[in-house]
């Protein structure tokens, strides 16, 4: 099952305590389930606790007769398709809810959302019938499909104002009006509104740990890259002491000198902090000698250390 049906189910489940809030869920479920219509039409949804949620209402409300048949698919997954039976039971569904059969315009009559809770209800019941929430896993994104503008920009205020706001957004895909957030944090804020407590705990865990890996990542590449910086370095000194052996040899620097050669050469991995702990010195006391054996370098190689050490990487 997906994480939109999980979290469905979860809303299928909450009890409205007062009969306000009751009609209030039925009607955000009737109202978007595009079986508001004064026309017989079959409406297909993915979820078997959808269909059965919204007949129920149908029935309980407005007295209406819902006729339910199942499909069944292996490639495309089951779908359920659900109708409103009668011219009567049609109009029975727009005179509960406070509409004219023939309006032009489907908008939301906020007649039937009285409170805070009435609220909660309504866009509980809306969702369940037009949303969809994606996979937390793979992105953060909610959304309600909505056939009708006036419909849609009626939603969308209901969502954005007032407190609590949820900063969703309206675009056109597909000759339909898409309401979406992609906010993470108001996406958790709405689960919790509807009262889809624990999608909204799982998505909240599933964020914590992607930003967990996202710092560990952050961390790893931060020490790779250092690390691949320390080498490229160390690699390149190497080449430095080599010019020199080849050319005047070890024995002719300092003794200081020699000491610090001799450790880079049998630890070339070594950082710069790494060497001063071994020789009991700074790590700019450590810098400054290897500047000074790139400069003997430099003068060994006539000028071209450059090509001296690159020939010496290379081979």
């Amino acid at each position: 099952m997906s994480f939109s049906s999980e979290v469905k189910r979860e809303l299928c489940k909450v009890e409205n305590k007062e009969k306000c809030c009751r009609k209030a869920e039925g009607y955000g479920l009737l109202l978007f389930s595009r079986c508001f219509t004064p026309f017989h039409k079959k409406v297909s949804f993915e979820s078997v606790h959808t269909v059965n949620i919204i007949a129920q209402y149908a029935s309980a409300l407005a007295g209406a007769i819902v006729d339910i048949s199942a499909k069944v698919s292996r490639s495309r997954g089951d779908s359920y398709a659900l109708s409103i039976i009668g011219d009567d039971s049609r109009k029975s569904i727009y005179e509960v809810f406070g509409h004219d059969l023939h309006e032009l315009n489907l908008r939301i009559n906020k007649n039937n959302i009285k409170c805070e809770n009435c609220k909660k209800a309504f866009l509980r019941g809306a969702f369940i019938s037009a949303g969809s929430i994606t996979d937390p896993n793979k992105e953060y994104h909610l959304e309600f499909v909505v056939p009708h503008s006036y419909l849609a920009n009626d939603l969308l205020a209901v969502l954005n104002d007032g407190e609590p706001g949820f900063q969703s957004s309206l675009t056109e895909r597909g000759g339909n009006y898409i309401i979406y957030i992609k906010d993470s944090n108001k996406i958790e804020d709405l689960l919790t509104y509807m009262g889809a407590i624990n999608s909204s705990m799982e998505l909240m865990q599933v964020k914590m740990y992607k930003e967990a890996m996202n710092d560990i990542n952050r961390k790893s590449n931060f020490e790779t890259a250092n690390m691949d910086k320390t080498f490229s370095a160390s690699a390149k000194q190497v080449a430095a002491i080599a010019v020199i052996n080849d050319t005047v040899g070890l024995g002719s620097l300092s003794e200081e000198l020699q000491q610090l050669a001799t450790l880079r050469l049998e630890n070339p991995d070594l950082s710069l902090k790494g060497l001063s702990e071994i020789l009991g010195i700074s790590r700019s006391g450590v810098n400054h000698r290897i500047k000074r054996l790139v400069e003997i370098a430099e003068r060994c190689a006539g000028g071209n250390l450059e090509e001296w050490t690159a020939k010496s990487l290379n081979e």
